[in-house]
């Protein structure tokens, strides 16, 4: 990949969450830092043969749309669903054509840092790729984050000023995290789900999830998801999650916490109780910190790119000074 091609917006961390302005306050936008779409039109998402009924259809960009308007929230980062460019192309058409997509989290070949070199160097033209991921819990290799290509072609992704997450991550990866966190501490790292938390696995398995995860989180570049929480066997309510929530707001702070509703593997009509639980969660912080973890942190950790809005109040303001 030719550095000479990048973004440099994608390196200033500030660069694109300004748009606004300084003249005065904004409103934080309200963003969904992880939310799934796919079309079966297209083929592929073969993890979905052994997924429940209700998820066995396309989820396409209007339907998310409309969920989202409804429920208060500005604007979506879009996060693959299959290790393939296809479905990273998919996702970059959907966030050109629908304003709420605020950024991509796609895929590039990681163990092969020729490959993903080629992808990134494509890909980065477009502004809406913000993260990269790779579906390591489906990926048969256990050490896949140690592996010297993917450290290889994660160094790129530094480079280019892409973030990197990684999904589902307990029991198989937690450990790793750390890790990587300090063999490249330019790459941001955002674990998605919390790394998934064994809620109903009993106390000591709890007890190991909270151990990587605190361990992981001493590092700087390391944040993670408050998203993706739902588990078989146990309650999803503000009570039931009050454990997990509390270990991942000690651990990170207010600052490296992201919300996502992971719609809609979370329960297609589900989005209300999955945003409400969480909302009710964060009612004890400030107003400052819930703006946060409920959107600002999504603008900052993955530099998304300015919206139609913020544009536009860029426009006036510069308009304004010129008269």
């Amino acid at each position: 990949m030719n550095p000479d091609r990048l973004n440099p917006d994608r390196l200033n961390p500030d660069a694109r969450i300004t748009a606004g302005g300084t003249a005065g306050p904004r409103r934080t936008p309200r963003i969904d830092a992880h939310l799934h779409l796919w079309d079966l039109s297209a083929g592929g998402y073969r993890w979905l043969d052994q997924a429940g009924p209700e998820l066995r259809r396309s989820f396409l960009p209007g339907e998310a749309t409309a969920l989202l308007d409804d429920a208060g929230i500005d604007g979506a980062v879009l996060v693959q669903a299959e290790d393939s460019t296809r479905d990273t192309a998919f996702l970059l058409a959907a966030a050109a054509r629908h304003p709420i997509v605020r950024g991509v989290v796609g895929w590039v070949q990681l163990d092969d840092p020729a490959a993903a070199a080629g992808q990134l160097t494509e890909w980065i033209q477009d502004p809406a790729l913000v993260g990269v991921r790779h579906l390591v819990h489906d990926d048969p290799r256990p050490d896949f984050l140690q592996l010297p290509a993917v450290r290889t072609s994660l160094s790129l992704v530094a480079q280019a000023g892409l973030a990197f997450d990684i999904p589902d991550a307990y029991p198989g990866h937690l450990d790793q995290v750390a890790g990587l966190a300090a063999a490249l501490p330019e790459l941001r790292i955002i674990v998605d789900h919390l790394g998934k938390p064994p809620r109903a696995a009993g106390a000591a398995a709890l007890s190991r999830w909270e151990q990587q995860l605190r361990h992981a989180a001493a590092l700087p570049n390391v944040t993670a998801k408050v998203s993706g929480l739902r588990a078989g066997g146990a309650g999803y309510t503000p009570e039931a999650l009050g454990r997990t929530w509390d270990v991942a707001l000690d651990a990170f702070g207010t600052d490296r916490l992201l919300y996502g509703g992971d719609w809609p593997v979370s329960g297609p009509q589900q989005y209300g109780e999955t945003l409400n639980v969480i909302g009710s969660l964060a009612v004890a912080l400030t107003p400052t910190e819930q703006a946060a973890v409920m959107g600002g942190n999504a603008e900052r950790i993955y530099r998304l790119p300015a919206s139609e809005k913020q544009r536009e109040a860029a426009e006036k303001m510069k308009a304004g000074s010129h008269e």
